[in-house]
């Protein structure tokens, strides 16, 4: 199963609960100061160096809002920018141009940190097969943003939510009893509720890793907290069976040295928590 959180319906449904929150019964600043027949033209500057993200949101936006707002893109997604760059322009009426500023500028500031950030791990494991991945660790009501921004610096989304894939992590396995307990609990319950979800597990030690090798029916085995020189042994008890996925203790200094182990994976939580957004301004023309 798929989840494509990037379809029109649910980027529109983030877009309308959003400005809902901004705008709620009315926009009174511009309905009060703007003469309602008002038109002029905006522009988005860059006031920063980075990855530019929230382009194609920032249309989605204003399209919402009126469509009787042009948009004139300028610099697409995933483009490093510098400072006094404009990344699009456009021309409408000003009151809805002013009710959409502060959404677009708060998407396109965060998701432009997280792009840029993103790209930059990316760098550091250039040359090897392990790929990036994102986790849940994520702003509540903003995961789509945040995870689109990663797929635009160069990473890889991991499931979007709790629905979509099984990930029996630490306290699913005490709770259940032991990791062959949680899979095959798990597996019972897939089955009756015919649903198809890949499973991954975590595993803490190598005597972990070795239950849920034999007990088997998963996709993938999540390495959490383990030094490299284990996880190298991990990876060759594994023998290509499951897929593999490092994560826990993951800093700019080793993650390096993580990829080089074999490594099919890499998840950093950083991503959409530890980032600088990029400074940006929506002005007059």
């Amino acid at each position: 199963m798929s989840y494509n959180y990037l379809s029109n319906s649910y980027i529109n449904y983030f877009i309308k609960h959003a400005l809902h929150e901004d705008i709620g019964d009315g926009d009174h600043t511009a309905l009060g100061s703007i003469p309602a027949k008002a038109r002029n033209k905006a522009q988005l500057i860059v006031k920063d160096s980075g990855m530019l993200a929230g382009v194609e949101l920032a249309q989605k936006i204003f399209s919402h809002i009126s469509p009787d707002i042009a948009f004139y893109k300028i610099i697409d997604d995933g483009t490093l920018v510098d400072y006094g760059q404009i990344a699009f322009t456009v021309e409408g009426p000003v009151r809805d141009l002013l009710s959409a500023e502060r959404l677009v500028l708060n998407c396109m500031q965060r998701m432009s940190g997280i792009s840029t950030y993103t790209n930059y791990l990316c760098g550091l494991l250039k040359g090897t097969s392990t790929k990036l991945l994102d986790t849940r660790k994520t702003t509540p009501n903003f995961r789509l943003a945040e995870k689109w921004a990663v797929k635009i610096g160069g990473g890889t989304n991991h499931r979007f939510g709790l629905f979509d894939m099984v990930m029996l992590k630490d306290n699913h396995i005490d709770y259940a009893g032991g990791a062959k307990n949680a899979i095959e609990s798990t597996v019972q319950y897939l089955s009756e509720k015919k649903k198809k979800l890949k499973i991954v597990v975590e595993v803490r030690n190598l005597t972990e890793l070795q239950e849920v090798i034999e007990t088997g029916h998963i996709y993938r085995v999540l390495l959490d907290n383990m030094l490299p020189s284990d996880m190298r042994q991990a990876i060759a008890m594994i023998d290509g069976k499951f897929e593999t996925e490092a994560s826990g203790g993951i800093s700019e200094k080793n993650i390096r040295e993580i990829a080089e182990t074999g490594v099919n994976y890499i998840s950093v939580g950083a991503m959409t928590y530890s980032y600088k957004s990029l400074d940006m301004s929506l002005k007059a023309v």
